[in-house]
């Protein structure tokens, strides 16, 4: 192979590598995404729960209150 073969061999793997890399980082970029919503939602529901189980437990106390 002549040197003008092997630097256009040597550029086209490395185009081929770079957008390799730059589909799996989007697809990375992606997923992470995709997770920290889920984390998110989580969270928001675990919050939502911890406060419906707080008005709970300060209503029964009122009640227990109120009933002496």
């Amino acid at each position: 192979m002549t040197n003008k073969a092997l630097l256009a061999a040597a550029l086209l793997g490395t185009l081929v590598m770079g957008a390799g890399c730059h589909r799996n980082t989007k697809e990375s970029a992606k997923n992470d995404v995709e997770r920290a919503a889920d984390k998110t939602e989580e969270a928001a529901d675990d919050a939502g729960d911890k406060i419906k189980d707080t008005a709970e437990d300060a209503g029964d106390k009122i009640e227990d209150a109120t009933d002496k």
